[in-house]
């Protein structure tokens, strides 16, 4: 005799491709700028700048492979972008995507300037199209301020190392004045929103995202013969980074979370910017802290990117974030 049912079966998984998560990008993000920290503060200990590029290769490669995944997702149903930029993962994720590429025109500087400019130009383009498409989900979701609009918007002095890596100081100019600009307006609200409300202990990663600009715009000024910005700017990273030291519990009180990948990018700035104070003017005791800080960052960023990298490659990372499926 028959059943009238169907036997039962455990539901099938969703490929890795199919489900890929956003929020694999910002470690990865922190990766590559961990490998030009490497750079900078060998290179300002004068010291052979081997290993970091040896860092910079690997981690290349291993962002390229995550787009390669990306775009496969996109490209079999380019709605699943817009539905990753309605969720906050979604959006930091996407933005450091974009990041990753004008970052990667600072890596391939000293080897291509026709790659370096390739990529520049590339991640401009898609750093600007991320944006727009975020404006257009934050119309749905609502205009709430949080610490993802630096990169979504103010992201774009990723791009400036790059464009001083290829000469264009007009266009790093440039950079730093647009995107300084929105990042004062973020940080402001921000800093009144923190006032008011009690953050909750999941998001509390995020605000790590507030060091980042201020860093970027450190070692962009100092590029740019800017000697007064740099030490304003040097001053506000101190601040904000020590603010973010005393408060370490309270950041970490929820435990690991997948939005822990924003403590990253903004750490191994700090000790890039750090490490350019060291030689536009505070000397060996700036340079002696980037390496102590270079030691805690490498120590640290490759744990938070295994453990994402994992959780994805368990399908964890997709669920826990809401990552669209295609």
């Amino acid at each position: 005799m028959s059943s009238r049912f169907p036997p039962l079966t455990p539901p099938r998984r969703q490929s890795l491709w199919r489900a890929m998560p956003p929020a694999v990008f910002p470690p990865l993000l922190g990766l590559v700028g961990l490998g030009l920290a490497w750079r900078r503060v060998l290179y300002s200990v004068q010291l052979p700048e081997a290993p970091a590029e040896l860092i910079l290769g690997a981690v290349s490669l291993l962002f390229l492979f995550a787009l390669a995944v990306y775009a496969a997702k996109a490209i079999r149903r380019p709605g699943a972008v817009t539905e990753d930029l309605r969720t906050l993962p979604g959006r930091a994720g996407l933005a450091s995507l974009t990041g990753t590429v004008m970052l990667l025109a600072a890596v391939a500087g000293p080897y291509s300037g026709g790659l370096a400019a390739g990529l520049l130009w590339l991640g401009l383009a898609l750093h600007a199209g991320q944006a727009v498409l975020a404006l257009r989900a934050l119309a749905r979701t609502g205009w709430r301020v949080d610490p993802v609009w630096h990169l979504s918007f103010a992201g774009l002095i990723l791009a400036a190392p790059g464009a001083l890596a290829l000469y264009l100081p007009g266009l790093a100019l440039w950079l730093l004045g647009l995107s300084g600009v929105i990042a004062l307006a973020i940080w402001g609200a921000s800093l009144r929103q923190i006032r008011r409300e009690r953050v909750p202990a999941p998001l509390r990663p995020l605000l790590a995202i507030h060091l980042a600009p201020a860093c970027l715009f450190t070692m962009t000024t100092a590029g740019l013969g800017l000697g007064t910005l740099t030490l304003a700017f040097g001053a506000l990273s101190a601040v904000i980074g020590l603010a973010l030291l005393i408060e370490a519990r309270w950041l970490t009180e929820a435990g690991y979370g997948p939005l822990w990948g924003a403590f990253t990018f903004p750490m191994a700035a700090a000790v890039s910017a750090t490490a350019t104070l060291g030689w536009s003017g505070l000397g060996t005791p700036a340079l002696v802290l980037s390496v102590v800080m270079l030691v805690a960052a490498s120590s640290t960023i490759p744990l938070i990117a295994l453990r994402v990298l994992q959780a994805w490659a368990r399908g964890d990372l997709a669920r826990r974030t809401n990552a669209s499926v295609a």
